[in-house]
């Protein structure tokens, strides 16, 4: 029997699908090359749907007679595995980013002179029309919280920005480019301590009561769909650590980070010019393992974030103190600096992984700001938080407006720098 390969996603499958696998039956024995997560993520979204669950839908149709892993875009690995007779793929890979593997598919089918069939698109059926019709049904708490570890094991990259509210979250959310048809975006969000006090016009000081900063991810979680990550500052008091994570747990917030200072809280960024204490690495730990012991799921992280740098300290202090803290039960490490380097957060984490750490890296490039992703990743880094640029963006636009208003006695001048009611209302009500 002559043997059918067909490459699939199969994240949300539609009669299209079933058309390109209908057809690939009448050829032969049909072997599905299903894509994983990693593939997937590497060209467009998250699938909806993990591997395990993908593989269960398609292992149940008919048409189906083998299903077996394609762990990259690219087809030939596979296909030298098969050797198939034919390749049956829809015909809409021929632009787009999937156009380079269509052309590496025709290559390697011409050493056994296997061929190439093409499918036309079915009409009338759009998977980004599916998508946004998955987004207005929403999310459950459970489904965005176990995201966060999805996304660590597809991605090189986490790409998380800073949402305070639920306008901010929806430009997490929808805010999107495309460089070379690969789709980029942010991954998720951060429930940030320092634009929630500063919304509300409060200093940086742990001051925000955590049933203010709950309603505050509600109304994000109410019009997006993508995980968050908390800013618990120091975690307060370690009796009351535990409820602040199931708290957060049940909303279906993903993780939380939470820096190893003590004492009157104040901003990172001021660095040694203010008077800042570190926790001592055993109290901390402590911390840790109480926190995870705590814990409902398997899905939720706590991350440890360390402040050595930030009070001057060295690299090694900063490396024994995010041992204990991994022992301790830490699932990442947040490396924390704030000055416009980034040769200590470089230095830390090679030393770390030549440590044979292979658990998640986190950096937040306020301060180095230079610096472009890929050298974070080529230095060991796997998500990367942009932690205050929305708010830092709103308020001088705020302020200018203000401003115009003030200087010209109406509001004329100032239109041309700020966007139409309609859009804002557009952007929400398309949610």
């Amino acid at each position: 029997m002559k043997k059918v390969y067909v490459g699939l996603s199969a994240d949300l499958m539609h009669p299209g699908h079933i058309n390109i696998l209908k057809k690939a039956k009448t050829l032969g024995k049909v072997i599905v090359g299903l894509l994983t997560d990693k593939a997937i993520a590497s060209y467009k979204r998250l699938p909806f749907m993990t591997y395990e669950q993908r593989y269960a839908v398609v292992n149940s149709l008919k048409y189906v007679d083998e299903i077996m892993c394609q762990e990259t875009l690219d087809y030939r690995p596979n296909l030298l595995k098969v050797k198939p007779d034919f390749v049956v793929h829809g015909d809409d890979w021929k632009s787009g980013v999937q156009k380079e593997a269509r052309s590496q598919v025709l290559q390697v089918l011409k050493k056994w002179k296997g061929k190439l069939i093409e499918i036309p698109y079915t009409k009338g059926i759009s998977s980004t029309k599916l998508i946004e019709i998955n987004k207005e049904i929403g999310i459950t708490p459970e489904a965005r919280r176990m995201k966060l570890k999805r996304l660590l094991t597809s991605k090189k990259l986490v790409r998380i920005i800073e949402s305070h509210n639920g306008l901010s979250g929806l430009v997490a959310e929808k805010s999107f480019i495309k460089k070379m048809g690969i789709k980029i975006e942010f991954d998720g969000m951060w429930g940030s301590s320092l634009t929630e006090s500063s919304v509300r016009g409060k200093p940086d000081t742990e001051s925000v009561d955590l049933s203010l900063r709950l309603g505050t991810i509600n109304q994000i979680f109410e019009v997006t769909t993508k995980p968050l990550i908390f800013d618990a500052d120091t975690g307060g008091s370690i009796e009351h650590f535990p409820a602040k994570i199931n708290s957060l747990e049940r909303l279906g917030v993903s993780a939380i980070i939470v820096e190893d200072k003590t004492g009157p809280k104040k901003n990172s960024l001021y660095g040694t010019s203010v008077e800042q204490f570190q926790d001592d690495p055993t109290d901390f730990s402590n911390k840790i393992r109480l926190g995870k012991a705590s814990q409902i799921t398997n899905d939720f992280f706590i991350f440890a974030r360390i402040e050595s740098l930030i009070l001057g300290k060295t690299v090694d202090d900063a490396i024994e103190r995010a041992q204990m803290y991994i022992d301790a039960g830490a699932d990442g490490i947040m490396i924390h600096d704030c000055i416009k380097s980034p040769k200590n957060i470089f230095n830390f984490c090679k030393k770390i992984r030549k440590k044979n750490y292979s658990g998640t890296l986190i950096c937040v490039p306020t301060s180095y700001n230079q610096v472009k992703e890929q050298r974070l990743i080529d230095n060991g880094i796997n998500v990367v938080i942009y932690a205050n640029q929305l708010l830092r963006a709103s308020y001088p636009a705020m302020e200018n407006a203000a401003l115009g208003i003030l200087r010209n006695s109406r509001s004329l001048e100032i239109e041309k720098d700020i966007c139409s009611i309609k859009k804002i209302l557009r952007n929400i009500e398309n949610e």
